[in-house]
């Protein structure tokens, strides 16, 4: 049994590695570059004993001490992920009147900054791997661009055969990576052991006294050394705290520390290496192999951010903060493998503007610290919520490390703010705009509900009043779905209103979101007689599961209600939003974008699974 137990911790060990670590495994590529580059500071020997410096305890502090200590704690059931925390945080400050807006605001902020990121890692992750072939043969830089391109197109065209087969090779690929990344380092390090003194954060401490401004802003790119931590969080359902954890101590941390510690000790050999110096470390006769790994690396690091962008979409379209999308599951065992396919286009679509428009990794670099570090600030903040209501912590112990982690965080985010002109507008751009889709997707929604409330009909006195004036019943279950229990469906008092009968069983049905990735099976069924033939059904399901309404429905013998979907027919009232004028006779451009995105989201029809052949949709008219 601890075998079986052990073999199963490092299979998910190896995995993780590939999934997990994508990111953040091939920062090697461009931090150094970016430190050190035609923007950064001078290569000196106090000056490269500093900046490695800062790299070493950027990977201790963030990654190792909040992310993997700290962070992780805040698991939401398993689950993690910014959409997760924030589900957490909102649940951690209900008493709060007021705060859980402010929280939802600002995690919102945090989960449309993971979009930006989104967006710049997979442009600034292959084009620093292709680059390498500007070292290989300089005459094939122009080739740089449209080869990124197709890599890019190809990795986009992948994703709706799904990441079952290919999710197979990569922790093995990755392995192979960071194996060889720790060989470059030793290396490198055997010709120049004088780096290892960076290991003292001394040298990071003289680095600013010496440096002072240039120290600071020298931040922006020590930063990069470090993206990617959200995929530890936001995989933790996937995989568990123990193998991520393992993975890290036992062969991430120490792969990159040597590599660049290696490239490190090269530079101070070589200054002139500063244009490339990840690929001057490698053995000529090793290039072009490097150059084929490191573009494989980059592919699983994009595929990393790809799919937990599929993954945060579909927490979103549940927790109600995007329109619903079509989710298509790929794999036949693994819940977690989706494919979205409208992010998938508007992705690749962003992505080709980003490689097009800056070019070169250099220029991505300046782009690339702002979201990601926006995003470190925002998680930091939203754990803190929960550190006292769910870890029962004192007051002193949540200052002290929300002030040192907050530093941190603080520090590298202004660093990159100071970039914003020079390309951190771009992710901003991004992020901003995803913000203001969520929030009036959310500010739209309660618009409407507000609206049916105003004009609807008070559930209870309706059901009394229908026994009194009982219509024609017919044989058959008719389920009317709505979104308040409160009130009588639209749906029913239009069929009642045209069809002028009643079903033999009527079911007034509502599907409830939980602030929980699953429903305890204790939770997901709620049933409540109001009449002879007329109940109230709640179905809950998790922020990480598919709302099947039908198979759902199957499953509710054991709350004392068959149903034969045979014998069952749905209806569902359709609404039409239609903006209202507002002052001096302007329509609100949120109100029309509200309208847009509902035209556009996918009906509700097929989100529940409801099959077409026993439904029956009637439509409505709502002003906002």
């Amino acid at each position: 049994m601890a075998s079986n137990g052990r073999g199963k911790f490092l299979t998910l060990a190896l995995s993780a590695t590939g999934v997990v670590y994508g990111d953040i495994g091939t920062s090697p590529l461009y931090t150094i570059k970016e430190i050190f580059g035609e923007q950064g500071i001078d290569v000196s020997r106090d000056n490269v004993l500093g900046a490695l410096s800062l790299v070493f305890w950027s990977l201790i502090i963030v990654v190792s001490l909040k992310y993997l200590l700290f962070i992780m704690r805040a698991d939401n059931k398993g689950e993690g992920g910014i959409m997760a925390l924030l589900a957490l945080a909102q649940r951690s400050v209900r008493r709060v009147a007021g705060l859980g807006a402010a929280i939802a605001v600002l995690g919102l902020f945090g989960a449309a900054l993971f979009y930006g990121d989104g967006v710049i890692t997979p442009a600034i992750s292959v084009l620093s791997a292709v680059e390498g072939l500007e070292v290989a043969a300089p005459g094939l830089a122009r080739w740089v661009v449209p080869i990124t391109l197709v890599v890019i197109v190809a990795l986009f065209a992948m994703q709706r055969h799904g990441t079952e087969r290919i999710g197979r090779v990569f922790g093995p690929i990755c392995v192979v990576w960071f194996l060889a990344l720790a060989m470059l380092g030793i290396r490198g390090i055997a010709h120049g052991p004088e780096v290892l003194w960076a290991l003292s954060p001394v040298q990071g401490i003289a680095f600013f006294v010496h440096n002072r401004v240039d120290a600071f802003l020298a931040l922006g790119a020590v930063v990069l050394a470090v993206t990617g931590t959200e995929a530890l969080y936001a995989d933790m359902g996937h995989f568990g705290k123990r193998p991520i954890q393992g993975a890290w101590f036992a062969l991430v941390l120490p792969a990159l520390v040597l590599n660049y510690f290696g490239q490190g000790a090269y530079l101070l050999q070589h200054p002139a290496a500063i244009a490339n110096p990840f690929y001057h470390l490698v053995p000529r006769p090793l290039l072009y192999p490097m150059i084929a790994l490191a573009t494989a690396a980059t592919v699983i690091a994009s595929q990393a951010v790809i799919s937990g962008a599929f993954s945060m979409t579909r927490e979103a379209i549940q927790l109600g903060y995007v329109p619903r999308m079509r989710v298509v599951h790929t794999s036949r065992t693994i819940s977690g493998q989706i494919y979205v396919p409208w992010i998938n286009r508007a992705l690749l679509m962003l992505i080709v503007l980003a490689v097009l428009g800056f070019r070169s990794s250099d220029n991505l670099g300046a782009a690339y610290g702002i979201a990601v570090t926006g995003t470190m600030v925002i998680t930091t903040l939203l754990a803190l919520v929960v550190a006292r209501p769910r870890w029962h912590w004192r007051w002193p112990l949540i200052v002290l490390t929300g002030a040192g982690l907050l530093t941190v965080d603080l520090g590298f985010f202004s660093a990159n703010a100071i970039k914003i002109a020079s390309g951190g507008w771009f992710p901003l751009l991004l992020g901003m705009g995803v913000f203001v889709l969520m929030t009036t997707w959310r500010h739209g929604r309660r618009a409407v509900q507000q609206r049916l409330r105003q004009s609807g009909v008070n559930l209870k006195p309706f059901v009394e009043n229908l026994l009194e004036h009982t219509p024609e019943r017919v044989p058959g279950t008719a389920v009317f779905m709505t979104n308040d229990q409160e009130l009588a469906p639209n749906s029913l008092l239009h069929n009642l209103k045209h069809n002028k009968v009643l079903h033999e069983r009527n079911i007034i049905l509502t599907v409830e979101t939980l602030d929980a990735p699953t429903a305890e099976p204790g939770e997901r069924f709620a049933l409540e007689s109001l009449a002879p033939g007329i109940y109230r059904l709640l179905l809950r399901f998790g922020f990480d599961e598919d709302p099947d309404v039908p198979a759902a429905l199957l499953e509710c013998g054991g709350v004392g209600a068959e149903f034969d979907l045979m014998d069952t027919t749905f209806f569902l009232s359709r609404e039409t939003v239609i903006p209202a004028e507002h002052r001096l006779g302007v329509v609100s451009w949120r109100d029309r974008l509200f309208a847009f995105l509902i035209r556009n989201a996918l009906p509700a029809t097929a989100f529940f699974r409801i099959p077409g052949n026993r439904l029956i949709e009637l439509g409505a008219h709502v002003d906002i």
